[in-house]
């Protein structure tokens, strides 16, 4: 196992905010790592060093010789004209069927691959990107938000191509979906540290929690302690009598110290508007038509037609559906900044619709501060101390609260957008990628309070956590039309992971891939040669189960032990045995399956 980056003592920081403080990392070949961390905490930064395109104030980063870096690229490296098949063939330097072949696994065939790259949507010119860097034979990746503008069937491509891929890699993302489909460990940037966490990211953020628990729990006894202590030295040290005792009480009180709980204050914690609940239809589309009208340019275009649907009060409704079919043109119209090109859209009665969208944040007055579009937005009942509490919340603190619009970044005024809705009186939000700008903890916090809004949700996201949180119902727009989904989220991700796994197997059998190319045998041959020594099968099955058993009895002791110990690196040990006994355990289990197939 080689380590392809290391890091050592890493130091750096951008005016007094301290973003690498002593970090230390070791990135091995075969190892897919999520990196998570506040916004504003490091991780562009970090990414920036160890790319080689950001000197560290002290400290180094060395290479493996043998290293070869994959970086998804942000920016747009497509020339005028070019199409997908002639960019990746300048790019590698490979022969067009080489680049096809690549392409295949990305879906990119037919216009998509021989049109004009730059007329793809973002997540097709992706596809395009993850193309190039398979040609390039990297075995270290590293991806800075991949998931941000993909649509679902996109992000389950490139899980399956993450899946597949042999090498190391380094993931940015608040996707914690993503992250768990892809990665192995998780990787922390906490205060300019960095902790290296040897599990999946659900594993890591349950058990930093309890850490933090245990500490809250052991602070409070001891704190309890403290002042039990002080009040006997200052009741008996005047005394010469218990002098003494004060003396060697002081001595205890100096030895009782606190732990330090490691979170990024202020806690996230973002509260939904306040609004009444109601009870009816809050908005029907009947026989609706939506797309864009005919100007000077361009001919009338409808994107979706014959659309009937309601949505009741009290309903989270995700918009779903490939990027290019019409869920953001949806939701222009049900907010009126476009008009329905046939049909009727109604909304209830006493019905206040709140937007977030990108076509909202970009047009915010630039002349106000950060605080007086808060003011300006909120709710006439807030509290400046609510006021301050949202906007800290969504990472406005200190003196960012007195910014001017104009200066801020393109994230920064999509969170102030944000945090005026939320300040607002609106019973109805509409959200389109509400996700996008925030980390894991703000991308959480939005679920909670939406979960306790007692208005009506609709909303796109590709955040597959967030949405499995939010939604209780899903309308998907394909196809030139909009229909209700009947079933939940769930079932929606897994017909449409069927959908490209039978996409995968026809590229296959294209190809001249087979059971037989792949040296497997033909399933009627395995089953003939299994069932020539039923009695060895037999036994197997007996000793498998006598394993998962002992297996589970070693999981289950491990587990508890590790929720009662105080020694992190013990906890980190118990940890790595128990994700060994649980990769035995499916190890077992399929093979368990596979025998009482064919016995």
């Amino acid at each position: 196992m080689a380590v392809l980056i290391q890091v050592r003592d890493a130091h750096k920081r951008f005016g007094d905010q301290v973003l690498l403080d002593g970090a230390e990392l070791s990135l091995v070949d075969d190892v897919k790592i999520g990196f998570i961390g506040r916004n504003g905490a490091g991780k562009s930064t970090l990414l920036r060093a160890l790319l080689g395109n950001e000197e560290l104030e002290k400290g180094e980063v060395i290479h493996h010789p043998s290293l070869r870096i994959g970086y998804l690229r942000q920016h747009d490296p497509f020339q005028a004209g070019e199409s997908a098949m002639d960019f990746l063939m300048r790019d590698s330097g490979e022969p067009d069927w080489r680049c096809g072949e690549v392409a295949g696994q990305f879906e990119l065939k037919g216009d998509y691959l021989n049109g004009p790259v730059k007329e793809l949507s973002g997540g097709w010119q992706t596809r395009v990107k993850l193309a190039a860097l398979l040609l390039h034979d990297p075995n270290m990746l590293m991806l800075d938000e991949p998931t941000n503008f993909l649509d679902l069937r996109t992000q389950i491509l490139l899980e399956h191509f993450l899946r597949d891929f042999s090498k190391a890699a380094l993931i940015v993302s608040h996707d914690r979906a993503f992250l768990k489909a892809t990665c192995s460990q998780t990787l922390e940037l906490s205060r300019g540290k960095l902790i290296m966490y040897p599990g999946k990211i659900d594993s890591f953020l349950e058990y930093r929690e309890e850490r933090r628990e245990h500490d809250r729990r052991v602070n409070s006894t001891v704190i309890a302690k403290q002042k039990q202590l002080q009040r006997f030295i200052e009741k008996n040290r005047a005394s010469a009598a218990t002098a003494s005792q004060a003396r060697s009480k002081a001595k205890q009180l100096e030895k009782l110290q606190t732990t330090e709980i490691q979170v990024d204050e202020p806690t996230v914690n973002i509260r939904p508007p306040s609004v009444d609940p109601r009870s009816g239809t809050a908005l029907r589309c009947e026989s609706m038509a939506i797309g864009y009208p005919a100007n000077k340019e361009l001919e009338a275009h409808v994107v979706a037609d014959q659309i009937n649907f309601e949505i009741e009060h009290g309903q989270r409704v995700a918009i779903v559906g490939d990027n290019g079919q019409g869920k953001t043109t949806l939701l222009r119209t049900i907010v009126h900044s476009l008009e329905p090109m046939d049909g009727t859209m109604k909304w209830g009665y006493g019905v206040e619709i709140g937007t977030y969208a990108q076509h909202v944040y970009t047009s915010l007055d630039e002349r106000q501060t950060v605080l007086e579009n808060l003011e300006y937005s909120s709710d006439s009942n807030t509290t400046r101390q609510d006021l301050l509490a949202m906007a800290g919340a969504l990472l406005f603190r200190d003196e960012h609260i007195n910014k001017k619009v104009k200066v801020l970044s393109g994230g920064e005024r999509a969170r102030l957008c944000m945090a005026g809705l939320l300040l607002g009186t609106a019973n109805v939000l509409v959200l389109d990628e509400p996700g996008n700008h925030l980390d894991v903890e703000t991308v959480e916090a939005l679920a909670e309070a939406l979960d306790l809004y007692k208005g009506t949700v609709i909303f796109t996201s590709h955040d597959r956590h967030f949405v499995r949180r939010v939604a209780n119902r899903v309308v998907e727009v394909r196809d030139g039309t909009v229909k209700t989904y009947f079933g939940d989220y769930d079932s929606y991700l897994a017909t449409v992971e069927a959908e490209i796994d039978e996409g995968e197997r026809q590229r296959g059998k294209a190809s001249g891939k087979s059971d037989s190319d792949s040296g497997a045998k033909p399933k009627g041959v395995e089953h003939r040669e299994r069932g020539k020594d039923s009695r060895k099968t037999e036994k197997e099955l007996k000793n498998l189960e006598k394993k998962i058993a002992k297996l589970d009895d070693e999981k289950k002791d491990l587990t508890k032990k590790m929720l009662k110990e105080t020694n992190p690196n013990e906890a980190l040990k118990q940890h790595e045995a128990i994700e060994k006994i649980k990769a035995e355990l499916v190890e077992a289990e399929e093979r368990w399956l596979e025998l009482s197939d064919f016995s």
